[in-house]
């Protein structure tokens, strides 16, 4: 497997080049966000990206809005702000995770590791039919693939993907935010409702810009989210 690691920080690069390639991973690094997506480019194999947010040329939040055009690699964003809304930002343009610096490289490889099992699980798991149709939505969970019903293609994350499937398979079933970070990020909720309520808010503008204004996803306001078939 292949990790892009992106920052104008050599350092911190050379840092997180010696933790991932002890994990068996191959490293390509860049320093700044025009040479990231020259990097994505140039390596279309590439199986997830680690972002700094604060770079010279093009900063991460820029990088991650362009990438998310045409790809849905794994994205963990490096920051050095701390507040929640800092965070927000990163989630909402299409981050998949994010770590504040300084940090624990082994935080770092514990957070690759968890990303790419997440990414893998959902491409294997085979409990609910290949294709699922519920309201205006088509949604197939092998290439993951989701189509309205006026055939406009609706470009996800792993984790947004993950979200709604999650959701369309269970239909009239509350999901709390617990529950859908334990399932989704394969991992225990010990992060704010947050960061699924932003999962959730990006992946509702994507579905009602699709399908002209469709409330498929429903808040049960103090319980959690559901859609109903």
């Amino acid at each position: 497997m292949k990790i892009l690691v992106v920052d104008d920080d050599k350092e911190i690069v050379e840092l997180l080049n010696i933790y991932i390639k002890n994990e068996g991973y191959d490293v390509i690094k860049a320093y700044n966000g025009k040479e990231a997506l020259i990097k994505i480019t140039a390596n279309p194999d590439i199986d997830l990206m680690i972002l700094d947010i604060m770079m010279p040329e093009m900063d991460g939040m820029e990088v991650v809005k362009e990438l998310r055009k045409t790809s849905q690699i794994p994205i963990i964003m490096l920051t050095a702000k701390t507040t929640d809304m800092d965070k927000i930002q990163g989630l909402i343009a299409g981050a998949d995770d994010y770590v504040t610096k300084p940090f624990n490289p082994l935080e770092i490889m514990a957070r690759v590791k968890s990303l790419l099992r997440r990414t893998n699980m959902q491409q294997v798991q085979t409990e609910v039919p290949d294709i699922l149709e519920i309201g205006p939505l088509k949604i197939k969970k092998e290439s993951h693939e989701v189509t309205t019903d006026t055939d406009v293609n609706i470009q996800l994350t792993a984790l947004e993907f993950g979200i709604l499937y999650l959701l369309a398979s269970h239909p009239n079933r509350v999901f709390s935010a617990d529950e859908i970070f334990e399932r989704v990020w394969q991992q225990e909720s010990l992060v704010s409702a947050k960061t699924v309520m932003v999962h959730v808010s990006h992946l509702r503008d994507k579905i009602e810009e699709a399908t002209n204004g469709e409330k498929v996803i429903q808040t049960v306001w103090g319980v959690g989210y559901k859609i109903e078939r």
